[in-house]
């Protein structure tokens, strides 16, 4: 069986060979792109190309616009060294081959290792961009999985399948929260898909964050800041294509995406470098379809399918959820996550806003009582926060209004337990819950007897 499936990996690298490579020129640099002849009759969009320097160094590049007399590229590099009569020769369309070797290894958007081991391939190539399931015949959002915090368990069920949003403005818990969620939500394995990232917190965030338990069952697709925009966009994808291979064979996967603000900000440096005007408050018009083409990726499989479950990071700048990234998510994600500063300033992490989040999971992902529980809970945050000022100030009087009463008993004991973080299954989450509704004077908790 091993001979054979090494025979078949050496046929698809025999079958990706080029016999014959088209060769252009380039004929021009204007700001951010370079211009190529002799390619135009045989380039497609997207294709990969490498450009070699009068040194003898080569460049990879990106083809990302066509004309009749030229092709323009995009370099993953920096221009220095680059002549007017350089060589470029076609490569093909990006490809990964991952297997389950790649487990506990950093990639970068090429699949290319970086943590200085060889890394082994699979014998069948994936496309970084392909289409979604039929939606005929994708199955219904799965059970509800276990993260091990309080307020996703009960508040905010993330269920097999799903696609969540997490909103979250810089310094907040973000990174924290979701190196939680690769050590602890119950997935046979974790993508995760780091845009951008400064590269010292890269490796911060696999020691320290993530550490070796998380590690052992994830594949890290990375990209830092100094990194082309095209290889920044290009993780993403890269991180996608890596999660369906593991839902193709019929795993649960969960997808960690950080952050698609960057992803649309790289794809961004792309489009309007290529021609495109920035007409969405500073965003290319092509930015909507491409957030939206990668979300509908993750999500259940076919009948014979795993799923990908993905929680996808957004940058919100000042708490703003109407500018334009987080506007197109909020539309095409299964709920969203708001991670707010001024309760991550008083020390409560992580700083979930619980009001400003929904699952659209709910109602479906818990049972009546439950059900019951989490709008208790709601009835009793929201009282409190829109009695808040007047509380705060001194300016309300004890027994003018039994529902306020009752939320300012309550809300110290549901604030407590939405920083809850255990080892035990959601179960355990809503008993926690029913005991703050019960120390709080709660109704629902009142009638709930623990398990």
């Amino acid at each position: 069986m091993r001979h054979a499936v090494r025979l078949q990996m050496l046929q698809s690298k025999l079958a990706d060979i080029q016999v014959v490579r088209p060769i252009g020129r380039i004929c021009a640099a204007r700001g951010n792109v370079l211009n190529v002849s002799g390619l135009n009759e045989v380039a497609k969009i997207g294709d990969r190309v490498e450009v070699t320097r009068q040194s003898g160094e080569t460049l990879s590049a990106e083809i990302v616009q066509l004309s009749q007399t030229d092709v323009t590229i995009i370099p993953d590099g920096a221009f220095e060294g680059i002549a007017l009569g350089d060589r470029v020769t076609i490569d093909s369309q990006p490809k990964i081959a991952p297997n389950e070797t790649w487990l506990g290894r950093i990639v970068d958007p090429n699949g290319t290792p970086l943590d200085g081991r060889p890394l082994g391939q699979g014998f069948v190539t994936r496309p970084l961009k392909c289409a979604p399931p039929a939606a005929a015949t994708r199955r219904a959002l799965g059970a509800r999985m276990n993260t091990g915090h309080v307020v996703f368990d009960t508040m905010l069920p993330i269920v097999r399948g799903q696609r969540m949003g997490l909103f979250a403005g810089s310094g907040v818990g973000k990174s924290s929260l979701m190196g939680q969620f690769a050590k602890r939500m119950s997935a046979d394995i974790v993508v995760i898909a780091m845009i951008g990232e400064r590269g010292r917190e890269v490796r911060h965030f696999v020691d320290d964050v993530l550490g070796s338990e998380g590690l052992q069952r994830s594949v890290i697709v990375a990209a830092t800041s100094d990194q082309s925009p095209l290889l920044r966009r290009r993780c993403a994808w890269t991180a996608m294509a890596v999660a369906e291979h593991f839902r193709d064979e019929g795993l649960s996967v969960l997808l960690l995406a950080d952050s698609i603000t960057r992803f649309a900000e790289a794809h961004r440096e792309v489009a309007v470098a290529a021609g495109e005007a920035p007409v969405l408050r500073g965003f290319p018009a092509s930015t909507s379809h491409m957030i939206m083409s990668l979300c509908e990726r993750a999500g259940p499989g076919g009948p014979n399918h795993g799923d990908i479950t993905a929680v996808f990071s957004v940058l919100v700048a000042g708490s703003d959820m109407d500018e334009p990234i987080a506007d197109i998510l909020r539309g095409v994600l299964d709920g969203h996550v708001v991670l707010d500063r001024s309760i991550a300033e008083r020390g409560r992490f992580p700083a979930v806003d619980v009001l400003r989040s929904v699952s659209r999971s709910l109602p479906g992902a818990a049972t009546t009582q439950e059900n019951e529980m989490i709008a208790e809970t709601r009835k009793l945050l929201g009282s409190h926060a829109q009695n808040q000022m007047m509380i705060s100030a001194g300016l309300y009087t004890q027994g003018t209004d039994p529902d306020i009463d009752t939320a300012i008993q309550a809300w110290p004991h549901l604030d407590k337990v939405m920083s809850v973080v255990h080892e035990q299954d959601a179960a355990h989450s809503f008993d926690q819950l029913a005991l703050a509704l019960r120390r709080g004077g709660g109704q629902v908790g009142k009638q709930r007897s623990p398990r």
